[in-house]
C-alpha cells in the first residue's frame, strides 16, 4: 500500500495543482497518525469529512466482497490494537462537481476510480456531486491525487463547510434564463473553497444558482445562499443590467425551510463579497454547541431577516477589497462554452432499428429526454440515470460519445441524470444509438418514472427504510405504464428519503415518502411517511406535509391510487398540488386509511424492498398478522397521530395559532404515552408530563435516536418553554413538522423498548 501511495504521489505531483497537493499529503499523514492513536477521532472525524470521506452502513456485517467485517462503523468506530491498526470495514466518497460541468477526462477519472476502488458503480446525487461507496479510507489519498491531476476535487465535499455550489444544468442554454449563470457559480465555487472565513461553520453552507424563477433546475429556494438571475434597468444610464435575486436560510432536513429575500437584485460584482460576508456572520453568530440548531436558517429565524441583513451589510462595509471578487468572474466569463458540430434539423426519415417497438421507444426518448436550447438547430438531451447510478464502462462510453458529438459538454443535474448540451439535431439519431448501444437510451427524463432516492439503508447509517428498493420497485410499475398514462401524470415526481433528513427531497416532490419505523404485531415494520402537496417547479416553492404511514410494501398502492384520483377528479387545467389542497387532508387520510394496514397473515410486510430479511427477531409463526395485542403505549401514540392530524386540519383552515396549539398537545401525549411506562399514574399536568420526560428518557438518553441524539426531544422541550408565544403561519407550519418528527422517534423508542408480541 505505501509502495503503491508513494508511486501515484510521485507520478502525479506535476499534474496536481500545488495545494490540493500538499493538502492531500496533510491527509494521508493524518491517517497515518490516527492509526497511530495519535490523532484524535473527534478532530479526525471533521478533517476527513471536509475530505468527503464518509462512513458507511453494513446491516448484515458483510463486505461487498461477502468477507465478515469486525468495524462496522467505519471509519469512526473502536480502532484494532497494535502499531499495524487499520480499518477494516470501507466507506463512501463524495466527488464536489461545481455546477455539474464535467469533461471526458473527468469522465473516465471517475470510471477508473469506481472501478479500481469501488464496487464498478459510480452515483451521481441530487447535488450534482457523485458518490463512490465502499472504499477504503487507505485508497482515498491516491483516489485524490488522480481526481486533482483530471481537475476535480473532494475538498469540503462534507462537513462543516461550503458544500457543492450546483447551478441550473441548462444554464447557457434555456430558452427561458435571464442570462446564463454557469461562470458565476463557478467563481463562487473557486473563491470560497478553503477561504478562510469559511472554515469556522456549526453546520454545512450550501449555494445554489438558477437562470429564471419558473423552473425547478437550481432549487435556490431550499438552499442556504440561493441566486436567480434577473435583469433591470439602469436608472442612471437607462440601459439593462444583469443581477442577481438573493435568498438566504433556505434547507430541508428534518424540518424544511423556504429560502428568505435578502436583496431583489445583487450586481455580479457585489455577488462574492456579500457571500463572504454572509459566511462571516453565519460562522460569527451561528449555533456552534447545537448542532441541531446550528444551519444558518435557524440563525435567520432567531435574529429575523432584517437583523440579519443589517449584520450582513454591516460586514461586508469592514471587508478589505480582495481583487479575486471581480478577477474570478472575469476569468470564468472567458471559458464559454461552444458546440463542435453544426447545427441541424431532425432528419426526415428517421431509421432506427428494431421495428416498430424501436420506433417507439425513439419516439418517446425524443419527447421527454431532450430540450430545445436558445440557440437554433441544437437541443440539451439528458441520460436518465434509473437510481442515479452508472457502470465504469458506461462512463468511459459515455465520454466517447460526449467526444463525439460535442465539445465534452455534458452536465449532471439535480435529478440525478447528466446533461449532454450543444448536440446538432441532425445528430439524435446517431446520438440515440449510441446511448441506447451501453444502455443509456431509457426514455422518461423528469418523468414520474424518473425518481428520485437517496442511498437509505443500502449504504447510509440514517437509513430507515430502503428507499432505493422502494424507488426500483415503483420505477418498475410506473415504467410498464407510463407512456400511455394521462400526460398530467407523467410530469408527476417522486421523491423518496429512506428518513427524515429529506435527501431524497421529498418535500418539494408531488408524491414524496420517507422512511419510517411503525409496529404490527409488536414487531418492527419499515414503513413511509406520505407527504403531499409539494411542488417541484418555481425552484422549490412550496413544501408538502405528512398525510399518514403506509407500510413500505403498500406505497405502490398509494401511488397508483393517487395518481387514478388525480385523473379522475381533477378540474381542467388544476395541477396535482392545487388537486391535493382542494381535496383536503381528511379526505386523503380517508382514501388510502386501508392501505396502512397489511393484509391478513401476509409476512412480506415485515421485509422491505430489495431484502428478503425480517425486520423482526426470530420466527414469528404463523397468523401474527391476523389479530394484535395492543399496549398502553400503541394506544398513547395513535391519539397523539390523531391529535397531530386534527393540528394540520387546523392549519389547512389558515387557523395557525390553534395548529400550534394542537401539534404541541400532540407531542405531550405522546411523552406521556412514554412515562406512562415507568409511571402509570402520571396523570394529566403537562409540567409533570414534560419534567418526568425529560429525567427518564431524556437524561437518561433512552429517547435518543442513535444517530440523531436527543435532537427530537428538544422539539418538545423548546415548544413547550415557547408555549405562550403568539405563531404566524410560518412557525406554525415548522411546529406542526417539528411535531410529526417527534412522535416518529416516540415510535422508535418505543420500538426499541418493548419486547416483540407473539399472536
Amino acid at each position: 500500500m505505501k509502495a503503491s501511495n508513494q508511486l501515484w504521489k510521485e507520478q502525479l505531483r506535476e499534474k496536481m495543482p500545488e495545494n490540493l497537493a500538499r493538502e492531500i499529503d496533510i491527509f494521508e499523514t493524518e491517517i497515518a497518525l490516527r492509526k497511530q492513536g495519535k490523532l484524535d477521532e473527534r478532530l479526525f472525524a471533521e478533517t476527513r469529512l471536509r475530505r468527503g470521506t464518509y462512513g458507511q452502513r453494513y446491516d448484515n456485517g458483510q463486505r461487498n466482497d461477502g468477507r465478515k467485517v469486525q468495524q462496522l462503523n467505519f471509519p469512526s468506530g473502536r480502532l484494532t490494537k497494535g502499531p499495524n491498526t487499520m480499518w477494516d470495514a470501507p466507506g463512501m466518497q463524495r466527488i464536489k462537481i461545481p455546477a455539474g460541468g464535467l469533461n471526458a477526462v473527468q469522465l473516465e477519472t471517475v470510471a477508473e476510480l469506481a472501478e479500481e476502488y469501488s464496487d464498478g458503480i459510480a452515483h451521481v446525487t441530487t447535488r450534482q456531486d457523485f458518490q463512490l461507496h465502499f472504499v477504503h479510507i487507505d485508497n482515498t489519498p491516491n483516489l485524490m491525487r488522480r481526481l486533482a491531476a483530471a481537475n476535480i476535487t473532494t475538498r469540503e465535499a462534507c462537513g462543516n463547510s461550503v458544500r457543492n455550489v450546483t447551478a441550473c444544468p441548462y444554464a447557457g442554454v434555456c430558452q427561458d434564463e435571464s442570462f446564463d449563470v454557469t461562470p458565476y457559480a463557478r467563481a463562487l465555487s473557486r473563491f470560497l473553497l478553503g477561504h478562510p472565513d469559511c472554515q469556522n461553520f456549526g453546520r454545512k453552507f450550501k449555494p445554489a444558482f438558477s437562470g429564471c424563477s419558473q423552473h425547478a433546475c437550481g432549487l435556490t429556494a431550499l438552499h442556504d445562499l440561493g441566486l436567480i438571475a434577473t435583469k433591470r434597468q439602469n436608472p442612471e444610464t437607462g440601459r439593462e443590467a444583469i443581477g442577481f435575486e438573493m435568498y438566504v436560510g433556505g434547507g430541508l432536513g428534518a424540518v424544511p425551510y423556504q429560502a428568505k429575500l435578502f436583496s431583489s437584485f445583487v450586481p455580479p460584482d457585489e455577488l462574492l463579497p456579500l457571500a463572504q460576508a454572509i459566511a462571516r456572520v453565519f460562522a460569527r453568530y451561528g449555533e456552534k454547541k447545537n448542532r441541531n440548531r446550528a444551519r444558518l436558517k435557524f440563525l435567520i429565524q432567531d435574529l429575523g431577516i432584517e437583523k440579519f441583513r443589517e449584520l450582513v451589510f454591516e460586514e461586508r462595509k469592514q471587508l478589505p477589497f480582495d481583487p479575486r471578487w471581480t478577477e474570478y468572474i472575469e476569468q470564468a466569463l472567458e471559458s464559454a462554452e461552444a458546440p463542435s458540430r453544426s447545427p441541424g434539423d431532425l432528419p426526415e426519415l428517421v431509421t432506427i432499428e428494431a421495428g416498430e417497438r424501436g420506433k417507439e421507444k425513439f419516439n418517446n426518448w425524443l419527447k421527454c429526454n431532450t430540450r430545445p436550447q436558445r440557440q437554433p438547430g441544437y437541443v440539451t438531451v439528458t441520460v436518465a440515470l434509473p437510481l442515479g447510478d452508472i457502470t465504469a464502462n458506461q462512463l468511459r462510453s459515455l465520454a466517447d460519445i460526449v467526444r463525439r458529438f460535442t465539445r465534452e459538454t455534458i452536465r449532471s443535474t439535480v435529478e440525478q441524470n447528466f446533461a449532454i448540451r450543444w448536440v446538432s439535431k441532425t445528430d439524435l439519431p446517431e446520438l440515440y444509438r449510441a446511448l441506447d448501444a451501453v444502455g443509456l437510451g431509457d426514455a422518461g427524463s423528469g418523468a414520474l418514472v424518473d425518481i428520485a432516492a437517496c442511498p437509505g439503508t443500502d449504504t447510509c447509517k440514517l437509513g430507515i427504510s430502503s428507499s432505493r428498493g422502494l424507488a426500483a420497485e415503483l420505477r418498475k410499475r410506473v415504467s410498464e405504464k407510463s407512456f400511455q398514462s394521462d400526460e398530467a401524470v407523467q410530469k408527476l415526481h417522486i421523491k423518496i428519503s429512506g428518513c427524515f433528513n429529506s435527501c431524497g427531497q421529498h418535500h418539494v416532490a408531488d408524491l414524496g415518502f420517507y422512511g419510517v419505523s411503525r409496529k404490527i404485531a409488536g414487531y418492527a415494520v419499515p414503513h413511509f411517511q406520505v407527504v403531499l402537496g409539494g411542488e417541484w417547479e418555481h425552484n422549490g416553492s412550496s413544501y408538502g406535509l405528512p398525510v399518514v404511514a403506509v407500510p413500505s410494501k403498500n406505497i405502490p398502492q398509494v401511488v397508483s391510487r393517487l395518481t387514478d384520483r388525480f385523473v379522475s377528479d381533477r378540474r381542467s387545467g388544476e395541477s396535482f398540488k392545487d388537486f391535493i389542497k382542494r381535496s383536503g387532508k381528511t379526505a386523503l387520510k380517508t382514501m388510502l386509511e386501508d392501505l396502512t394496514r397489511p393484509a391478513s397473515g401476509d409476512r412480506s410486510f415485515f421485509s422491505d424492498w430489495g431484502d428478503p430479511r425480517e425486520y423482526s427477531l426470530g420466527d414469528m409463526g404463523v397468523g401474527e398478522c391476523a389479530g394484535e395485542v395492543v399496549s398502553p403505549l400503541d394506544f398513547g401514540l395513535a391519539r397523539a397521530e390523531r391529535e397531530l392530524f386534527e393540528a394540520q386540519l387546523e392549519f389547512e383552515k389558515g387557523e395557525a395559532e390553534q395548529a400550534a396549539k394542537r401539534a404541541l398537545a400532540a407531542m405531550i401525549t405522546a411523552a406521556k404515552a412514554l412515562v406512562q411506562l415507568e409511571n402509570p399514574n402520571i396523570g394529566d399536568d403537562h409540567d409533570r408530563i414534560v419534567s418526568e420526560f425529560r429525567s427518564r428518557y431524556y437524561d437518561t438518553q433512552k429517547f435518543f435516536d442513535p444517530f440523531a441524539g436527543g435532537k427530537f426531544a428538544n422539539y418538545l422541550f423548546d415548544a413547550y418553554a415557547t408555549s405562550a408565544q403568539s405563531h404566524t403561519s410560518e412557525s406554525s407550519r415548522y411546529l406542526l413538522d417539528e411535531a410529526q418528527l417527534f412522535i416518529d422517534a416516540a415510535h422508535s423508542c418505543s420500538n426499541r423498548l418493548e419486547t416483540p408480541v407473539t399472536v
